[in-house]
């Protein structure tokens, strides 16, 4: 299967988070396009996750210790680890989970 995300339409999944997402059997692929100071909450999740950096700052906070993020930063997050965040600039961000987030189909 091939996909451009110029074809796939956005969603805002919560408020100033806009995200394209692609999903696998067992795999959600997110593009996020994050509006300035938009918060993510504490929370947990059974999906392992990988977040990206591209573009911007971003603030996160992984089981309590809280560190600011640039382009080219990773961070993987385990499966049911608390964690949030706030774009303390606009942000373009990638997060990869596994197994596939249903919800967001």
């Amino acid at each position: 299967m091939r996909l451009n995300l110029s074809d796939i339409t956005s969603k805002e999944i919560m408020p100033g988070y806009h995200g394209k997402l692609i999903h696998s059997d067992n795999m959600t692929w997110v593009f996020w396009d994050v509006e300035d100071q938009a918060v993510v909450p504490e929370h947990s999740h059974m999906h392992e996750q990988i977040m990206h950096v591209v573009e911007g700052t971003f603030e996160f906070t992984l089981d309590g210790e809280t560190n600011i993020y640039h382009p080219g930063d990773v961070v993987i997050i385990g499966s049911n680890k608390k964690h949030s965040g706030k774009a303390l600039t606009p942000c373009k961000l990638m997060d990869i989970f596994s197994p596939a987030r249903e919800e967001y189909k």
